[in-house]
């Protein structure tokens, strides 16, 4: 483990480490230009692609354009929003006019995109200024971010370890200060896990809070969110992303309550402390730290159960009915000698689900609606659910589980990640400190579907409690 003052993050200029809404005030006081922010994001940027590999690509053209444009709407007095300037990053999984989108693939190709996602063009709506996009597996497939397209993606705590994934670029480059809003994307704790390994925020909304085009081949379990330094970037960030296009069918006409602030107070909460994963064990140095940080919230008057995730014996299966047959779906229309290139992780999987019938397949739907609805029940019952953000420290960059655990798969060890992407309710991971060699360590919090206003309140009031854990 490096000297704390000597890591990545410890290095971040000023102009790097504000947050959104004091960037704002900056611009409409005309103390800072949008500019001058991005052109310091810029640099801060390859400084962080030197040592981590964080992006995928930087498009600094394109970001000083916005940039300035963005500078003449101050100046004028008609910011498009209240973040408008704002340096961004988009994950290389979502489609950005103009830009290619390699999905952390050598099997896709270098050519631009003709259209934003729905979640991107509402953030150019905003006036955010996009740096450029961040690394990503192939396909967004695992929870750790390396593969043959980008290399290694390293955590800027310790290069030697991962910043998971598969949003691990985007946490690298928030952890650092490369930008202040990063979008990613979470199938079974792309964002969460990645958050929770480099001491940052992210939020897996609401699935169909934040609209997705086109949709993903991991169905239904996949959500696109926010991942930021802080609970109150984090809001602003969702609130931008949010809202409904026809595009994406999937999101239904349900509408949502909106994402107004929501004070919440722990005094009085009903919370349902969520201690064992479905599948993997919890580092105990990571369960001793939770086990501390709830403690402290029933010591603020919160009301604190210890709870069993219903269904749980059969979820490891029932996920992987889901995630399995995704990545057969991502692979099918590959030709043989793409399929060849492929992570041989992926391909593994992809070939077991080819191996499914269409029955076992459904049956494995079926018990998820019943599991989702035991979901919606018991959250009901509590205000929210805790939980470690992962169950293992961050280990060895370029391993998919952590060496000498035994185990096969990286969904092994990602138990408190998956089981709410199948249920579909909100969930943020928040730093909760860092262990004995420095790394950092999370908690989870969870509320009932639409409820993602109260999980960015109980976020802001956690890091109230504790900012010195927030960069």
């Amino acid at each position: 483990m490096q000297d704390p003052d000597t890591t990545p993050i410890a290095d971040a200029p000023e102009l790097c480490r504000m947050g959104a809404r004091a960037l704002a005030a900056a611009y409409a006081e005309g103390r800072l230009s949008p500019v001058e922010v991005t052109q310091a994001a810029l640099a801060r940027a390859e400084a962080v692609q030197a040592r981590l590999n964080a992006f995928s690509m930087i498009d600094a053209d394109s970001a000083l354009a916005a940039a300035r444009a963005s500078e003449a709407r101050w100046k004028a007095g008609n910011p498009l929003s209240p973040v408008d300037g704002v340096p961004s990053t988009i994950k290389d999984i979502v489609s950005v006019k103009g830009w290619p989108a390699r999905y952390g693939s050598t099997t896709t190709d270098a050519a631009p995109k003709a259209e934003d996602a729905p979640s991107v063009a509402r953030m150019r709506a905003a006036g955010l200024v996009f740096l450029g996009m961040t690394t990503t597996p192939e396909f967004g497939w695992k929870a750790l971010t390396d593969c043959a397209l980008t290399g290694i993606t390293r955590n800027p705590w310790d290069p030697e370890v991962t910043p998971g994934g598969s949003s691990g670029g985007a946490a690298a480059a928030a952890a650092c200060g490369a930008g202040v809003f990063h979008l990613g994307s979470d199938g079974g704790g792309s964002i969460r896990v990645p958050a929770s390994f480099t001491g940052i925020c992210g939020i897996k909304p609401t699935f169909g809070r934040v609209p997705a085009y086109p949709a993903s081949p991991f169905g239904t379990v996949a959500h696109v969110g926010p991942m930021t330094r802080r609970p109150d970037d984090m809001g602003l960030m969702l609130d931008v992303m949010s809202g409904r296009d026809r595009q994406d069918w999937l999101q239904g006409e349900a509408v949502f309550p909106g994402l107004d602030p929501v004070e919440v107070s722990f005094a009085g909460l009903r919370i349902g402390y969520w201690k064992t994963p479905p599948s993997g064990t919890v580092d105990p140095e990571i369960a001793a730290r939770i086990d501390a940080e709830v403690a402290a919230l029933a010591a603020a008057g919160a009301i604190v159960e210890e709870i069993a995730l219903p269904m749980s014996e059969s979820l490891l299966e029932t996920f992987n009915f889901h995630w399995y047959a995704g990545a057969a779906s991502r692979l099918s229309g590959l030709s043989p000698e793409q399929r060849a290139a492929v992570d041989p992780g992926m391909a593994e999987i992809a070939a077991v689900a080819e191996g499914w019938s269409v029955p076992q397949y459904l049956a494995a739907v079926t018990a998820r609606a019943e599991y989702g609805a035991a979901m919606d029940k018991l959250l009901g019952e509590y205000d929210f659910l805790v939980s470690p953000g992962a169950a293992v420290l961050p280990f060895r960059a370029g391993e998919e589980v952590p060496p000498g655990s035994g185990l096969p798969r990286w969904i092994e060890w990602a138990g408190f990640s998956y089981p709410i992407n199948l249920s579909q309710q909100p969930a943020a991971s928040l730093p909760a400190g860092r262990s004995e060699s420095g790394l950092p360590i999370a908690l989870q919090v969870i509320a009932g579907r639409g409820r993602d206003a109260e999980v960015i309140g109980f976020a802001k009031a956690y890091g109230a409690a504790h900012p010195e854990r927030f960069l």
